[in-house]
């Protein structure tokens, strides 16, 4: 049988019918077979990937709805007509009427396309899908292919005299069309939600901090949109009008999918990298020798032993494919259709340029038009749709590095933590991580270029013949050039981001240190370093643009250079080989196609080798060695101690020398046990190798139960008071009372502005020392933990104050003195009272027992007591021999009788005895313990108690900020600021070059027009090819000159300007008040400093260069259609007013959106930054998870920004194209009603420009949008260029005399003081008078005003009213930098930075050796210095946090000596240092500044005792000011303290 015969007798295709024909026909059994099995082929091949994409989907069932159930009985009743046609199909034939097989067939075909259909409509349902992509093309193809039959049979009708069969067969397609259009018009609406949430494996809505939190948030309209919606991005449409109308907030924003959310992306990325990581452990394991106890740790470990050039990381590459390659494979399919529609055009193109010069009918002109028109619409909905998957993966990918390195920067081990600074692991976060995200838009150009390429070469070759190998030849010459430009990039990506980690580095750390380097007058100089970084920065940015510029070069060049070679070989290879309008034109739009990925390749490959860079920097973060969890046993036997540690030794470090040695530990539950030694000798390293912050090098260690752990250097956290004390707990009323009372915070929540709803500012800046420790108390005792490590918390608090939390928490009658307790003290009153005493010296356990017991043995403890007890004791009359005990405690304890008391009274006995023995000074014979103080026990057995939080008070306003988004238009002043910054003279050099290269580019193809309708004379030749050659060349040569002048003129202008705006918001920052500080997290100012400068530095000059570049090329395309048809200017004007209000819609919505990312992405660095100096605390209560969950949700709002923002950029660009496509159809329809007026040259060369137009105007758009909305990071620098200033550093005739001060004289005359101008006074109406070379001790309770008042002293808080007056000059008349300079301070938080043990001490090199080993001689540090391998050269880490806190203070001391100043600060100074230090150091003072004026500010009263005369303060005023003998006298504020104390 063939083809005929199963027609049935007549031509399957007749082309004479159907392209010869004003009314073109096609058979019947055409529209029977093809038009009925495009649809079904459609629906069973991708059917086929449809069923194993969704199979798994992890959506839940949808319950069955009307909606459903008419879809179903709609495609059924289709069904049932298509079995009616072959029932009556079948009648026929067996009655022997006349029928073709494709009569019989189509409806079988039909058939199975229905139940098809109907089987997919219920795995929709089944698999959660609410509106079905697959089955709405489904139904779009049926309406287009059963619309040309549609056609036929009203024909048929039309014709009349129809035969029943005929009549049966339209009644039943009329029907069958009806339920179509119903079917396509329900494929619009969407389904009802599934009942249940997702049974998704790696997202948990019950772990979703933020949807708990925020209940308000709007779900995501993307999920209850329909499939045609999706495509266009029409759900989004509703906020590009809102804000449009108004600027957006952040309560306008919606949730994001669960798909989207950080926590499902990170378990995901983690569970492949942990994948990866167990491959290389398990490719190590065999190569570690059996029984090698140093090789039995963590798989880290083992990573860490191997031999450098051996080590093997696991593969972060490979993790991030199979994470993410599913979306890659979506992407690239997305990019293949496109890339193949992309060639369907030149073809059109050249079937249209044939059109004009034959006799086809009409309807073809403009059918062309039209498929024109559909094919460029089709390939901007799959362009969009592609960009939209990248861009998405993108997020997804910036989402699951963000919350890996967090998670793993909890986990860091220290010597690791050596190799990563905050700043370096802040860059992964923000600048790695955006690269990875741009990279993920492009990545398909790796393959799709290639293929492009061959494409357009093949297509070519068609046009031109073998002459297209000779611009093949251009391409795999320009390969080496842009390899070599590449490699040149590469080794300046790793330059610029090794500058860059520097200068961040240093700027965290001079952020950090702020207050310190103001009070040194070090700011101005730190700014020198940082600019001096920033200059290699910059150079190499300069070095990069040029480079760049270079590169634009070839760029350009090389589709011109392929495109003049190809033609120069064509013309003069053969003479009758004539380049006519077709050839040239379609050749040109070939070109065009392949300037894309020519220009795009060479970028990719610059673009993968910065994102490996990237990827090795991330590879090797995340591979770095991790703490091991299992150093520490958390689970011991029932029976065994709470603490247990077994011949343990310990290092900071696998290659350091051991910190503690052969340390062996055992102490029962509910026991007290006090660790002591010296600064240095290892107290803070045992508590870190209980918590598991240690390399333990062997040895055995264990804690039983919950650990709550309180650090020397309290930890806060940017919250409220409550918050801080709760630190994720459930509020529980009393128990939060009795624990504020407990560690004496009533007092402070009623200073406090907001009581305990007070919000602390970054690293605790508006709470004391001492506040910042209770709270930190608080929190420990508030967890009721089993276990309790204290690192000497109490030295920061008043002696007073510390002995009440001492008994109320710690001791023996304290609200913990059933749990396990070890307190690291430098004081020795509390011995007495504790049931064990641990001596450290060197890292040893040298003795260990009770106070009576080491008293005893008369060693190194009983020595030291002897020493210095005295000097810190407190004593008590004999009088009062006992301690008072609170009946509250007996009631509460009636039932058992508690063995610490007991002990005390031991202890007691114990401490008398030793008292007796002493003989260096006269004192009372016998001592007892503890102080006359209130004890707050918790109040567990009152039924009647009424429980009650603190008074809440009205706050008003909040000591952080909220960081506040601009809005509206970007004002002119910041473009005019970055104008001024590039150089009005360089921007006009640009615009004029960038005018000049278009208007060569227009006049090369008008000239190549022309050159096209050059007559052919009679032997097939052409004349003056040559001439038109020559031309043709010389105007492209001159159009890549130009580009490259431009491209330096924009390289050098935008390297300027990025130098001018750092440096103005570098020198505003450095010179900004204390008071900024305050009020301002750093993680925002760190993003100024980061993601904004890389904005201006790489992204605004590439934005800047695009949009001028396609600004010109857009009035170039306008120009060159209207010369070629000038009908066109008609629809120009409307088409513009149509893109104009498109893009005013977008701008608007799109720059707010910008705004609230950018807003939204500093707190993900400022909770990094906390959470870095907190992993210790953070470890030590078990609560990893809990900040993990916290920065995910950080995380999550800043991508609730991004993501509209992506689907926003996917808006405009789909509705530009769509406009721009219209320009493509008006050009093709009006060529079409030009034909036989215009030569086929210009009709060539209105359309390939009009082809161009669609992606040009939309990139033009999007260009002039990134600029404005990226310009706001030039807004945002430009705002911290602008804030409040400080005095100036000098002011003219005003600086002080060499040797100012040269008395010390110092006279505070009525002064007043506050913080900031909306807050009450914290120093009122001081009026004291000070002496040249007094010693001046500062008490008072916490917040009473005394770091205050040398705050004012260094103007670091400016006068109210009032003045201070040193050596009879008002320090507000001179230069801050001339006050600060001649003033010392050692202040409480001891401030060191990352570098040498010399730049710490001396940053300037203003001293030479002897003079600093001098200062640490005198400061105690000579010893441990010179016993370093590398001396003062010493590596200090950041923070400097490979020395102990005494180490740190001793340095501050050390820096005091050097500058030698007449007026000295002590700011609790000697708080963290150990009794025999303290006593050295005070002695160094005494002796060193003997004629200096010194301010002590003390907790420990002995160390004022001495001093000339004692300032009492008492909320914020002078309360008592006379010698100490005189206040003791006196029996007044000081008496009492001094009693407090055991000094009376």
């Amino acid at each position: 049988m063939n083809l005929k015969e199963f027609c049935g007798g007549e031509d399957f295709f007749n082309p004479t019918t159907v392209f010869n024909s004003s009314d073109p026909e096609f058979s019947g059994c055409f529209e029977d077979i093809v038009f009925d099995l495009l649809p079904v082929a459609y629906i069973l091949f991708f059917g086929l990937a449809y069923f194993f994409a969704f199979r798994n989907s992890y959506t839940t069932t949808i319950p069955v709805s009307r909606l459903f159930v008419a879809k179903l009985i709609f495609t059924v009743l289709l069904w049932i007509l298509a079995w009616a046609d072959f029932g009556r199909g079948l009648w026929e034939w067996l009655n022997n009427v006349d029928i073709s097989y494709a009569a019989l067939i189509s409806p079988l075909i039909i058939g199975l396309g229905m139940v098809t259909a109907a089987f997919f409509t219920n795995f929709d349902r089944l698999k959660g899908i609410r509106s079905s992509g697959l089955l709405t093309l489904y139904w779009i193809l049926y309406i287009i292919t059963w619309a040309l039959v549609f056609k036929t049979k009203v024909e048929l009708i039309m014709r009349g005299d129809l035969s029943v069969s005929e009549l049966w067969r339209c009644v039943t397609f009329f029907l069958s069309y009806t339920c179509v259009i119903a079917l396509l018009i329900m494929s619009f609406m969407v389904d009802q939600p599934s009942a249940q949430p997702p049974q998704d494996p790696y997202y948990d809505a019950s772990e979703d901090l933020l949807q708990q939190t925020d209940k308000d948030l709007k779900v995501c309209p993307e999920n209850a949109a329909s499939f045609l919606s999706k495509m266009m991005f029409e759900w989004f449409s509703k906020m590009i009008f809102l804000g449009y109308k108004r600027p957006l907030v952040d309560e306008d924003l919606w949730l994001l999918n669960n798909e989207d959310k950080c926590s499902r992306v990170s378990r995901h990325f983690m569970k492949n990298w942990n994948v990866e990581k167990a491959k290389v452990k398990k490719a190590i394991a065999p190569a570690i020798p059996a029984g090698n106890s140093y090789f039995a740790g963590t798989d880290e470990e083992v990573l860490i032993e191997q031999p450098e050039e051996k080590k093997k990381m696991p593969s972060l590459f490979k993790a991030l494919v199979v994470t993410f390659g599913p979306y890659f494979a979506f992407s690239a399919f997305l990019k293949l259709i496109n890339d193949v529609l992309t060639f369907v055009s030149p073809q059109l193109l050249s079937a249209l340029i044939a059109y004009t010069t034959n006799n086809a009918p009409v309807w073809q002109g403009y059918l062309l038009a039209v498929l024109l028109f559909v094919t460029a619409i089709v390939q901007s909905i799959v362009l969009q749709q592609y960009f939209h998957v990248c861009f998405v993966a993108g997020m997804r990918l910036r989402s699951a590095v963000v919350a890996s390195v967090y998670k793993k920067a909890l986990i860091l081990s220290n010597a690791a933590k050596k190799e990563s600074t905050v700043g370096e692991v802040v860059n992964l976060m923000s600048v790695d991580a955006q690269r990875f995200m741009d990279l993920m838009s492009y990545i398909n150009i790796i393959w799709s270029g290639p293929f492009q390429i061959i494409l357009a070469m093949y297509f070519l070759w068609l046009q031109l013949g073998p002459s297209v190998l000779a611009g093949l030849c251009v391409m795999i010459i320009l390969i080496p050039i842009n390899g070599l430009i590449a490699s040149k990039a590469h080794k300046l990506q790793v330059r610029q981001m090794k500058h860059k980690d520097e200068r961040i580095k240093l700027m965290n750390e001079v952020l950090n240190g702020i207050k310190v380097l103001k009070m040194y007058a070090w700011e101005m100089s730190f700014k020198e370093k940082l600019t001096s970084i920033r200059n290699l920065e910059l150079g190499v940015l300069r070095s990069a643009a040029y480079l760049n510029a270079g590169a634009s070069f070839t760029w350009v060049c090389a589709p011109f250079m392929v495109s003049l070679i190809s033609f120069a070989v064509y013309v003069i290879s053969d003479p009758h080989n004539v380049l006519d309008a077709q050839k040239a034109f379609v050749s040109i739009s070939l070109f065009n196609i392949l300037r894309f990925p020519l220009m795009m390749l060479p970028v990719m490959v610059s673009a993968l080798v910065q994102s490996n860079v990237s990827l090795k920097r991330l590879q090797k973060f995340l591979s770095n060695e991790e703490l091991d969890e299992r150093s520490v046993n958390r689970n011991p036997h029932s029976s065994s101690p709470a603490i247990e540690v077994i011949e343990g030794t310990f290092s900071w470090a696998k290659d350091e020398d051991p910190v503690l040695r052969d340390i062996s530990l055992d102490i029962p539950d509910g026991k007290l046990v006090a660790v002591v030694g010296q600064v240095g000798s290892g107290k803070s390293s045992l508590i870190s190798s209980l918590l598991g912050d240690m390399e333990k090098i062997e040895g055995h260690v264990s804690v039983k139960g919950s650990v709550a752990y309180v650090a020397q250097q309290a930890w806060i956290q940017n919250l409220t008071v409550r918050d801080n004390i709760l630190f994720g707990q459930k509020l529980d009323v009393c128990k939060y009372q009795d624990t504020v009372e407990a560690c004496e915070l009533k007092e402070d929540f009623d200073m406090l502005p907001g009581g305990d709803q007070t919000e602390i500012g970054e690293r605790g800046i508006n709470l004391s020392g001492g506040q910042k420790q209770r709270v930190s108390i608080a929190r420990a005792v508030y967890q009721d933990a089993q276990v309790y490590l204290f690192d000497d918390p109490l030295s920061a608090v008043d002696s007073h104050v510390g002995k009440n939390i001492f008994d109320n928490v710690l001791g023996p009658r304290g609200v913990l003195r059933k749990k396990t307790r070890i307190l690291v003290t430098h004081g020795v009153n509390f011995l007495p009272q504790v049931d064990s005493i641990v001596v450290l010296v060197n890292g040893r356990i040298t003795e260990v027992g009770d106070y009576y017991q080491l008293l005893e043995k008369n060693g190194a403890f009983a020595e030291f007591l002897r020493n210095y007890a005295d000097a810190d004791d407190e004593t008590f009359e004999e009088e009062d021999p006992t301690v008072p005990i609170s009946p509250v405690l007996l009631e509460d304890d009636e039932a058992e009788t508690d063995p610490m008391i007991e002990a005390v009274d031991s202890s007691t006995q114990a401490k008398r005895k030793f008292e007796r023995q002493r003989s260096r000074k006269s004192m009372s014979e016998s001592a007892v313990v503890g102080p006359t103080c209130k004890y707050v026990p918790l109040k567990k057995n009152d039924p009647n108690r009424v429980c009650k939080l603190p008074q809440q008070k009205q706050q008003d306003d909040k000591l952080i900020t909220t960081e506040t988004a601009e809005t509206g238009n970007v004002g002119l002043s910041v473009l005019t600021s970055y104008m001024r910054s590039l150089g009005y003279h360089v921007v006009f050099i640009i615009v004029l070059l960038y005018t000049i290269q278009n208007g060569l580019s227009v006049y090369s193809n008008i000239w190549l027009s022309q050159w096209s309708n050059d007559p052919i004379n009679p032997d097939g030749t052409q004349n003056s090819t040559s001439l038109r050659l020559g031309v043709y060349a010389g105007v492209g040569f001159g159009q890549a000159l130009t580009v490259l002048f431009a491209s330096f003129a924009l390289s050098f202008g935008s390297v300027a300007a990025a130098r001018v705006l750092h440096a103005n918001m570098l020198h505003s920052i450095m010179r900004a008040p204390m008071a900024f500080f305050d009020t301002t997290p750093l993680g925002r100012v760190m993003n100024r400093f980061s993601k904004d400068v890389y904005l201006v530095d790489e992204v605004i000059p590439r934005c800047l260069s695009t949009f001028l570049s396609t600004m010109f090329l857009t009035l170039a395309t306008f120009f060159v259609i209207i010369f070629s048809t000038p009908i066109f200017a008609v629809v120009v004007i409307p088409i513009l007013i149509l893109y104009w209000f498109v893009q005013r819609f977008y701008v608007r919505t799109s720059r707010q959106l910008k705004r609230l990312e950018s807003i939204s992405r500093s707190p993900i660095y400022s909770h990094f930054s906390e959470t870095m100096n907190g992993t210790s605390t953070i470890r030590a209560y078990g609560l990893k998870k809990n900040f993990v969950k916290q920065n995910e949700a950080k995380v999550d709002t800043n991508q609730m920004a991004y993501y509209p923002n992506i689907v926003s950029n996917r808006w405009l660009a789909l509705r530009l194209e769509i406009v721009g496509n219209l320009i493509v159809l008006f050009a093709a329809i009006f060529a079409v009603l030009e034909k036989g007026k215009i030569e086929s040259g210009i009709v060539g060369l209105s359309i390939s420009y009009a082809m161009q137009i669609t992606m040009i105007m939309n990139w033009m758009v999007r260009m002039a949008s990134e600029v404005e909305t990226n310009i706001v990071a030039v807004e945002r620098v430009k705002e911290y260029t602008n804030v409040d200033q400080e005095a100036p550093l000098k002011i003219a005739n005003r600086t002080p005399p060499g040797d100012w001060p040269d008395i010390g004289g110092i006279h505070f005359d009525d002064y007043s003081t506050r913080y900031r101008e909306d807050l009450d006074l914290v120093v009122k109406n001081i009026d004291v008078n000070i002496g040249g070379g007094e010693k001046v001790g500062l008490v008072g309770r916490t917040g009473a005003g005394k770091s205050s008042m040398t705050l004012a002293l260094f103007r670091i808080i400016e006068s109210a009213s009032g003045r201070i007056v040193i050596d009879g000059r008002n320090i507000a008349d001179m230069g801050l930098g001339d006050l600060r300079s001649k003033l010392s301070i050692i202040p409480q938080d001891p401030v060191l930075f990352s570098g040498t043990m010399r730049m710490n001490l001396d940053p300037f090199e203003a001293y030479d050796d002897d003079k600093l080993w001098d200062a640490l001689e005198h400061s105690h540090l000579k010893e441990f210095v010179t016993s370093l391998p590398d001396k003062l050269e010493h590596q200090v880490a950041e923070g400097g946090e490979n020395l102990s806190v005494g180490q740190r203070q001793l340095v501050c001391l050390a820096r005091a000596l050097l500058r030698r100043s007449k007026i000295l600060v002590l700011d609790e100074a000697t708080a963290a240092v150990d009794l025999e230090t303290d006593d050295l150091i005070q002695k160094t003072i005494r002796d060193r500044f003997a004629d200096c004026t010194t301010f002590t500010i003390a907790h420990r009263l002995n160390t004022i005792m001495d001093s000339t005369r004692v300032i009492v303060l008492d909320a914020g005023k002078v309360v008592e000011f006379d010698s100490p003998e005189n206040l003791l006298k006196a029996k007044g504020i000081f008496y009492s303290m001094a009693k407090d104390a055991g000094l009376t």
